[in-house]
């Protein structure tokens, strides 16, 4: 794989000429189809096929790839701009793979809600181990607050070979993670014994592979009680053989304050829980002032001394699907910036005349433009940052990555790790 940076002037067909590459290849595995122009200092990838399939008459994506002895996932991976059960002509070209070695292999994780678009979530799953639904809620008793559709979601990842996942967080109705739910089980063993069984009937009814808890912001004098409710939690879905997430806040000390970190026992939680997921973003964010979502140097910190606490075989890495969009100057208590996609950061700065800067500390891109006499600075992700962020989980031995979160296009991102892992999947 080959990162190339936009130049004034260039253009999608100069590009694929230059590097000798297929225009509609470099379109489909960049995402650029939507994208209504390139951008001085935006970085495109360059993938050479290995192997390519010609579509004879008869041919289908099942057929090609069990001739050359892959699965549709594969294939799908690899040509972007295809789906399942897609007609093909004959003719046309179906890249089987590309050339490059890969780093090794990767487990994927990615968060949905039951509302994603069901042609972006068939573009993505390809791409997973995993999909996580985001979220079931539950109330101080243990009923279980139960996300509407989510036996949809279940039924398309599993037809595509993705193991899904219950999650259950403290999130109430208001968006907000609610310590007063957390407290109500952690002290109350008759709740914490009906929230166990609730969730186990669930998995068992609605086919679920696995489950993710996320408890944040509990109360830090309520630590251990988290870690002896994972305990017991992993007792009872192990006897079922379901593995079991815990979601953990990104530290970089046992002692870190707040109390989004202090209740969050990486140590004890990493041996309760048969998996750990490291949120590592949102160092920039909607309130906070313009910065990198997931700069590569706090990132790295969180995954070095989370590797001396959990085993890094049982460590998830969070990659941020997403940026933000401030306007300038940043005002602490009242600047609020929409989230935007990583795709739609680009559109923004093609329609404003933008160039893409990088920052090699944070290893992330940004931009500035003007927009109704106010200045704003945009952060975003991009195949360098992703490629960095990827780069991390190779040298510190982890098991995979979580995307945060899935619903919105990335495609450009998406295909470098394809380039650099191969995907594992799990038996279902």
């Amino acid at each position: 794989m080959v990162t190339y940076i936009v130049r004034e002037g260039d253009s999608i067909f100069s590009i694929a000429e230059n590097f000798g590459v297929s225009e509609s290849q470099l379109t489909s595995y960049n995402g650029l189809a939507n994208q209504p122009g390139l951008v001085p200092g935006q970085a495109i990838i360059i993938l050479s096929p290995d192997i390519t399939a010609t579509v004879q008459p008869g041919d289908s994506l099942d057929s090609i790839a069990a001739a050359y002895g892959t699965d549709l996932n594969s294939i799908l991976r690899n040509n972007p701009g295809l789906s399942r059960g897609e007609t093909l002509y004959p003719g046309q070209t179906v890249v089987i793979s590309y050339e490059g070695e890969k780093l090794g292999n990767l487990s994927v994780n990615g968060y949905a809600y039951t509302y994603i678009d069901r042609k972006l979530l068939s573009s993505v799953l390809p791409f997973l181990t995993y999909l996580t639904i985001f979220t079931y809620g539950f109330q101080t008793d243990g009923t279980l607050v139960v996300p509407e559709g989510d036996e949809e979601l279940i039924g398309i990842a599993r037809s595509y070979g993705v193991a899904p996942v219950m999650l259950l967080s403290t999130l109430t109705e208001d968006g907000v993670f609610s310590n007063q739910l957390s407290s109500a089980i952690f002290n109350d063993a008759a709740a914490r014994e009906n929230l166990i069984q609730n969730v186990l009937s669930v998995i068992r009814e609605k086919n679920y592979y696995g489950l993710d808890i996320d408890f944040e912001y509990i109360l830090p004098s309520e630590a251990q009680a988290y870690v002896d409710f994972i305990t017991q939690f992993r007792e009872q879905l192990a006897a079922e053989n379901i593995p079991l997430w815990v979601s953990l806040a990104p530290k970089t000390s046992s002692g870190q304050p707040g109390i989004l970190y202090e209740s969050h026992n990486y140590a004890a939680l990493g041996a309760a829980a048969d998996f750990s997921t490291i949120m590592t973003y949102e160092w920039g964010y909607k309130y906070g002032p313009p910065m990198a979502v997931a700069p590569l140097n706090k990132v790295r910190e969180v995954v070095s001394y989370a590797v001396t606490q959990i085993e890094p075989a049982r460590i998830f890495m969070g990659i941020p699907n997403y940026g933000y969009d401030w306007t300038l100057p940043y005002v602490k208590g009242e600047s609020d910036a929409p989230s935007i996609g990583v795709e739609e950061a680009l559109s923004i700065a093609y329609n404003n005349g933008a160039t893409v800067q990088f920052d090699e500390t944070a290893g992330s891109p940004f931009f500035r433009y003007f927009l109704n006499g106010r200045e704003h600075e945009v952060w975003f992700e991009d195949a360098r940052s992703i490629e960095a962020k990827l780069g991390l989980i190779r040298d510190y031995g982890l098991r995979g990555c979580a995307w945060w979160n899935v619903m919105r296009p990335f495609t450009q991102n998406l295909s470098t790790m394809n380039a650099l892992y191969n995907i594992e999947h799990v038996e279902l």
